[in-house]
């Protein structure tokens, strides 16, 4: 059991009073915006009501005249275009949405999603021939582009224009010498929310180009966005709490068949279902291959022709958590015999023929065993491919950028890269990427922290606050559960484990008493014993089981005293 440092947020009395008067909200509720930098009434507002009307105008991004005047002549002239999408759900999406708007334009649409193992992430000369073969003469990337330079050269040398739309992190010289580059993060774009993913830029470009936004977009938006682990702040917000709603009365015949397959589609939807049962299934098939069946799905018109394509990925799904369950058991062993870490914060560990597409999932998943940044790297004929992990306070694309002498190619944002590196190589970057790492990180960072939201009495807790936390969801990055603790509670009721390891006991603070269930907590069973005084972190729900609902605290941590 690994200790966590819960770092409990400071109230704010003055400004969560304003908040809870001027929109007659508990005062927990204006406490959790403003641990979420809300900082005035009208953005307290805004993040309970924003909707589409609160999204900027998609002019406003860089290079958005251009992509829609260049479109728009491929639409006159009836020129072909071809859609270089990336394989995961972001990519995905985006290149859904795109094919969907620009079919509306009545334009012929080619698509090209690469092979992750035979081509790797991001353009390749692959697609160069065979866009030159179909007589493409407009390429559109998305959910990648904006670190190929050679790529896009020669595309230009070939005669075809490129399109980029793409939100990973620009290096800090030159872009590429695409037609146009829609990119919030590019230094010249004064776009006012920088977070949107590839698929909210590319429902931004389906806007600017048919003038308004279809429900499918908003569907597909809240899909990408989710998966992609995107801050669900601004737009992001907006975008996944509009598209999550929607989806539950889909009429994409893929989706419909995907949630049936996935036995949800009794269940409301929510953010939750689709970064942990939706994503996965539509990132196996690129995790495995190509993503390309993927596509195939979300493109169906048929229901029947869908269901059948739901159900491959679901066995394709299945097959991709056995390779990685094998994985992480060797990788989690590997670190046991090799890492030294009283001198290594970052683990970077590499094996012959591991399978590219799950090492970032076995990655996420050493990083949360031992909290530490984690390079998970597979090697073959001398080439290793890598997937990269981190905590809060070590921004890996800085990290991989000071290393960058070592590595052939390397890409992502603060939590999470891709790289390529020779293998013999490995030495000498793992002993750079500590030597940074012992520079930029504290002691504090090797320990997980518990964003606590607020320390509460039980008395202050009801039914009613937890049917006014609704309101806060989509929860995800950057909008996580909301979080409460409580000191001193005594034990009123000797813990049971139920099935799936889940913790069940009664907690008083002298004043009420709660029932408390920890999900995957059994360990905990000894320790906490009748009458014993505990310290609880927690989020709120309601027990309907054949009942009348009551509270319940959803445990997260247990403090012993």
């Amino acid at each position: 059991m690994m200790y966590k440092n819960w770092k409990i947020r400071s109230p704010n009395p003055q400004l969560q009073k304003e908040l809870s008067q001027a929109l007659k909200i508990h005062p927990l509720i204006a406490q959790v915006l403003i641990n979420r930098n809300v900082s005035s009434i009208q953005q307290a507002r805004d993040f309970l009501t924003g909707d589409l009307s609160h999204l900027h105008d998609p002019f406003l991004l860089k290079d958005m005249g251009t992509a829609v005047q260049r479109i728009q002549q491929a639409r006159k002239n009836k020129e072909r275009i071809l859609i270089f999408g990336d394989y995961d759900v972001d990519g995905v999406t985006s290149s859904v949405l795109l094919r969907k708007t620009l079919n509306r334009l009545g334009i012929e649409v080619e698509h090209y999603i690469p092979h992750r193992l035979k081509e790797g992430y991001g353009l390749n000369h692959n697609v160069i021939e065979e866009a030159k073969a179909k007589g493409v003469s407009l390429l559109i990337c998305v959910d990648c582009g904006i670190s190929a330079f050679e790529e896009v050269q020669a595309l230009n040398q070939a005669g075809i224009e490129v399109i980029i739309l793409d939100h990973h992190e620009p290096s800090h010289g030159p872009l590429p010498e695409a037609l146009a580059i829609i990119n919030p993060k590019r230094h010249d774009c004064s776009y006012p929310f920088k977070g949107l993913a590839s698929v909210g830029l590319t429902l931004k470009l389906s806007q600017a180009l048919l003038g308004k936004i279809s429900e499918e977009a908003l569907e597909l938006a809240a899909l990408g966005t989710i998966a992609d682990v995107a801050e669900l702040t601004g737009e992001n917000r907006i975008l996944a709490k509009e598209g999550v709603e929607r989806i539950n009365d889909t009429k994409n015949a893929g989706l419909k068949a995907l949630i049936d397959v996935a036995r949800i589609k009794d269940k409301k939807m929510s953010a939750r279902f689709i970064s942990f049962i939706l994503g996965p299934r539509i990132n196996a098939s690129g995790r495995l291959t190509s993503g390309v069946e993927s596509l195939n799905l979300l493109l169906s018109e048929k229901f029947d022709e869908a269901y059948l394509l739901a159900k491959n990925l679901e066995e394709v799904n299945s097959q991709r958590q056995k390779t990685q369950n094998t994985i992480i058991n060797e990788a989690l062993a590997l670190v046991e015999r090799e890492v030294n870490f009283k001198d290594q914060h970052v683990i970077v560990i590499g094996h012959e023929g591991w399978h590219r597409g799950v090492l970032g999932i076995v990655a996420a998943r050493i990083l949360e065993t031992y909290y530490r940044p984690t390079i998970v790297i597979s090697f073959e004929d001398g080439i290793g491919v890598g997937s990269a992990r981190s905590v809060d306070g070590f921004h890996l694309f800085k990290a991989l950028a000071q290393c960058s002498d070592l590595l052939e190619n390397f890409g992502g944002h603060e939590h999470a890269a891709g790289l390529t590196i020779r293998q013999d190589n490995i030495p000498a970057f793992r002993e750079a990427m500590n030597t940074h790492a012992k520079k930029v990180m504290a002691a504090e960072h090797l320990v997980p922290a518990l964003e606590i939201d607020a320390e509460v009495k039980f008395t202050s807790l009801n039914k009613d606050l937890v049917e006014t936390i609704e309101r806060i969801e989509p929860y995800g990055e950057g909008n996580p559960i909301p979080y409460f603790c409580s000191r001193r509670l005594t034990v009123k009721s000797p813990p049971v484990v139920l099935s799936r390891d889940t913790l069940k006991f009664w907690v008083s603070d002298g004043a009420m008493t709660i029932s408390a269930v920890g999900f995957g907590m059994g360990k905990f069973q000894d320790m906490v014993t009748q009458s014993r005084e505990v310290d609880l972190a927690y989020s709120l729900a309601i027990d309907d089981w054949n009942k009348e609902p009551t509270l319940q605290l959803k445990l997260k941590d247990i403090k012993i005293r």
